[in-house]
């Protein structure tokens, strides 16, 4: 076990893949000689090579229409889109060819592409440097998404999105970049597309992903404190969910918090409480409530803390559900 920060973690990770795949290379803006904004790439390019560290143009659409283009010839890339909200130039050729192109070809093409995205709030940033865009992707068939909430699972994630053969997603939650953890650098604890029960409980459920997985643990931490057990599961996977614990949790508790930063309306928060309804109907104690951001754009730094999900915010959810 080594400690690491999110950030390290990932690289490592990254490290790790380009060791043992001679075709994966790295591309993004500012990824070779500066290493990423984040320094997530840092001393790959000094490492690997130019040719497999590639500084590209300001352009997201021709990164991504780039790397198809490699896939398709046998490579694996790994794309950064630098900030969240510059995605969008690229949303066509995700949605419509990265995510198309393989049922199109019958199967026959394979796209091998990983888009690791920064997103999120809670750094300060300026408009378009905050945004939480998952749910565009997720609800798009022929992508994987899925999002690291602790250093383990950043550098096991990012090897495992780049070993198989699907376009994934991968979402890194910037305001957990710095965020130190155990990393075990010999064994995965779970498959890529697997939920995590971080903590088990009676009392309610608090469903979470990325960011907000730390805000649902330290809650139920503090909820521990007035007596009650509140159980808490890490999504890791937003395409596909793992149902499966999901149901099994709710099941036993009765109640579901589902928590993340997007806005709450048709976000995955909706999703989960649809199927969790649907399934748990005759579990539940209470209506499945969410606890999300608000149905806003992202506003100035200096207002984030009362836009984001807290602790407050999340016990005052399950104070509500207790009052069924």
């Amino acid at each position: 076990m080594t400690t690491m920060t999110m950030v390290k973690a990932l690289n490592e990770g990254l490290r790790r893949v380009l060791e043992v795949q001679p075709k994966s290379l790295v591309m993004g803006e500012d990824v070779g000689r500066l290493g990423g904004v984040f320094r997530v790439t840092d001393g790959l390019q000094k490492d690997f090579g130019s040719e497999r560290i590639i500084d590209t143009p300001l352009a997201e659409s021709g990164i991504i229409g780039t790397a198809i283009g490699l896939a398709m010839r046998g490579y694996r890339p790994i794309c950064e889109i630098q900030f969240d909200g510059f995605v969008y130039p690229a949303f066509d050729q995700l949605v419509s060819q990265l995510a198309k192109i393989p049922n199109r070809s019958g199967g026959r093409v394979r796209l091998p592409v990983v888009v690791r995205i920064p997103y999120g709030g809670g750094i300060g940033a300026i408009e378009h440097h905050s945004e939480s865009p998952e749910a565009y992707f997720a609800h798009t068939a022929g992508l994987k998404v899925v999002t690291c909430a602790n250093p383990n699972d950043a550098y096991w994630m990012i090897q495992q999105a780049a070993a198989g053969d699907d376009p994934v997603i991968f979402f890194e939650p910037k305001r957990r970049y710095q965020a130190k953890g155990e990393v075990d650098t010999e064994t995965s604890e779970l498959d890529l597309y697997r939920a995590r029960t971080l903590r088990e409980g009676r009392t309610a459920t608090l469903i979470a992903y990325g960011p907000t997985v730390d805000v649902a643990a330290n809650a139920a931490a503090a909820a521990a404190e007035e007596g009650l057990d509140l159980e808490v599961i890490d999504l890791r996977a937003l395409s596909p969910i793992d149902w499966d614990p999901l149901f099994a949790s709710v099941r036993k508790t009765g109640r579901a918090v589902v928590v993340h930063e997007a806005p709450g309306n048709i976000g995955v928060g909706a999703e989960v409480a649809a199927r969790v309804s649907e399934e748990c109907f005759y579990s539940l104690e209470s209506p499945v409530l969410r606890v999300t951001g608000y149905d806003v754009p992202y506003p100035a730094s200096r207002l984030e803390d009362d836009y984001l999900p807290n602790l407050d915010r999340v016990l005052d959810a399950v104070d509500r559900s207790l009052e069924y």
